[in-house]
Order: structure tokens, then C-alpha cells, then sequence
């Protein structure tokens, strides 16, 4: 019986995956199984009632043109992808959600170290201690030590998933696989939402401290700044890590972003973020040491964020027209 449904699974695999399409695969199979008892009921042996189930249902031509549904051709050239193949690339994209993740936060939170021993030395916390230059000094060390370690988290995950690079060049899914998949995506979007919900309330309530800070004092609005910047860094850390979930099942099932348009949209989009963010550390770091404007500088990256959902809006706009 399991030759009979591989058998239809690869029926189906050049035919759009619907619901009137599972409603009719289901359909199929069903009066392939009844025939197939039958025929071992009445003594064959499993070759010959396999035989007998493929050459009397294993044509569908018929159907589709009765049905008037367009097979996806080229998709039928599309390697199928194995349960242990695809399982393991949703273990990597997890583990290269949270080593992204961790990543992009130690960035973030390097300009909030470098921000806090600079408060502190200027504050007269550290005198005794350490000079004002050798804090600033530190603080600079420690943010190059904290992003080298970013870097070091990027190569890994991008080797991590090198050896999954051939499966955008296009795959199919068998049917209960691609079943089974759907059924854990539809699970996970309770989870997924409540770590939006968490990541945009952060953010929303980031700028709180700054306030705060600066009605107890306007001379230690830095240490709001700092709080700020450790939550949007938590912020980030959840949608990245999540948001890499989310995106294995999106890329298996060919849904969302993973449609060809959406994927040209988020290869332009990735090309520009890797200018504006460089340019945006490159700002933030001069604007601090050069006009020692630590204490407004940091709204550099929240409006780089602004600009680069900007840009992509235009850019879906424009596409659309």
C-alpha cells in the first residue's frame, strides 16, 4: 500500500497544491485503497494488486482536463525532497535564527557599553579607577571585541546553511510531508504572534527610560539611552530568532515572502541594508568620538530602521505598478 501512495503522491506533485486538489487526491485515494483490499481479498498477491491499483488509477490526464487545472510542468522536474533533508534544514535555520539573533544584539549592545563607561567617566563614577580617555578607549575595545563576535556568529550560521544552498534552486514536497509541514507552521503562528506582540512593545516602550532619565536628571539621559538600546536589542534578538522560523516553513511551503516576486523584492532590499547599516555604525561612531555627541547620537539606527522600511514600501510600490 505505501508503493501505491508514493506512487500518487508523485502523481500529484506537477499539479498545484489546493484545496480542490487535496479534495480530489483524498478522493483518489480512498477508491485506491477500496481496490486494493479487494483485490487481496480475493488472492493476489502485493505485486500483482499494486499493478492492477496503478494501471487502472494511474492516469490522471483525463481528470485534469476535466477539471481544467493547469499542471505546473517545470515544477515536475523539481528534485523531491526527503523527510531527513528537510527536517534538518528546519534544525539549521533555528540555530541560524538564534546565532543571528545573538549576534545582531552584541552589536547593539556594544554602543551601549561604549555609551555607559563614557557616562560613568564623565559622571566621576570611575575616578580613581580609570581615566576618562582610557573608558573611552575601553568602551571602544569592547565594542570591536563584541562585533568581531558578531561577525564570527554570522560566518558560522551563513557555513551552517551552505549545504542547503541547492534547495533554492527550486524542490518539491511530498504530499504528506508537505502535509505535515503545514500542520506545524499552522501551529507555530500562536508562538510567532506573541513574540511580534513582545518585540513591538519593547520597542514601543524603549524611549521610556530617556524620558524618565532625563526628568530625574538631564545630565544622565545616557543611562536611558543605554536601557533603550539593551531593549531594542532584546527586540531585535526575537524577531530575527522567530522570525527565522517562521521563515523555514514559508520557504518549504512556497508561501509569503517565498513567492518569485517577493524573493527579487527581498534580494534588493538585502542588497541595500548592506550599505545603509555600515554607513549608519560609520555615523554613529563619528558623530560620538569627533563631535562627542553621545547623548543624541543613538538616534541614528532607529532612523535607519524608519529609512529602510521606507525604501521598502517604495520599492513594493513601484513594483506593483
Amino acid at each position: 500500500m505505501e508503493t501505491i501512495i508514493s506512487y500518487l503522491n508523485n502523481m500529484f506533485a506537477a499539479l498545484p497544491r489546493t484545496a480542490q486538489m487535496d479534495g480530489v487526491k483524498q478522493d483518489l485515494l480512498s477508491s485506491m485503497e477500496e481496490k486494493y483490499h479487494e483485490l487481496k481479498q480475493e488472492g493476489k498477491t502485493e505485486n500483482e494488486a499494486v499493478g492492477i491499483v496503478i494501471s487502472e488509477f494511474g492516469n490522471i490526464d483525463e481528470l485534469v482536463e476535466e477539471l481544467d487545472i493547469p499542471a505546473e510542468r517545470d515544477e515536475n522536474k523539481l528534485p523531491m525532497l526527503a523527510p531527513e533533508d528537510t527536517f534538518s534544514y528546519m534544525a539549521a535555520k533555528k540555530r541560524s535564527g538564534f546565532m543571528v539573533g545573538l549576534g545582531v544584539m552584541l552589536c547593539i549592545i556594544g554602543p551601549a557599553l561604549l555609551i555607559l563607561l563614557n557616562t560613568l567617566s564623565g559622571s566621576g563614577f570611575l575616578k580613581g579607577v580609570i581615566s576618562e580617555d582610557a573608558a573611552s578607549i575601553l568602551g571602544v575595545v569592547a565594542l570591536l571585541i563584541l562585533v568581531a563576535l558578531a561577525v564570527g556568529l554570522f560566518i558560522f550560521s551563513g557555513m551552517m546553511l551552505e549545504k542547503y544552498k541547492y534547495m533554492h534552486k527550486g524542490f518539491n514536497l511530498p504530499y504528506d510531508l508537505g502535509s505535515e509541514i503545514q500542520h506545524r507552521s499552522s501551529a507555530f503562528v500562536s508562538t510567532y504572534t506573541l513574540s511580534l506582540v513582545m518585540g513591538v512593545c519593547l520597542c514601543v516602550l524603549s524611549p521610556v527610560p530617556v524620558i524618565a532619565w532625563s526628568l530625574i536628571n538631564e545630565d544622565s539621559t545616557s543611562y536611558g539611552v543605554v536601557i533603550l538600546l539593551l531593549l531594542i536589542a532584546l527586540a531585535v534578538f526575537l524577531f530575527i530568532y522567530y522570525g527565522n522560523i517562521k521563515e523555514s516553513y514559508s520557504f518549504l511551503l512556497k508561501e509569503g515572502e517565498f513567492t518569485r516576486e517577493k524573493k527579487e523584492e527581498k534580494r534588493v532590499m538585502g542588497n541595500v541594508a548592506a550599505i545603509i547599516w555600515p554607513v549608519a555604525v560609520c555615523i554613529f561612531l563619528i558623530s560620538g568620538f569627533v563631535f562627542e555627541s553621545w547623548d543624541i547620537n543613538w538616534i541614528v539606527f532607529p532612523v535607519t530602521a524608519i529609512l529602510l522600511g521606507v525604501v521598502n514600501s517604495v520599492y513594493s510600490a513601484a513594483k506593483e505598478k
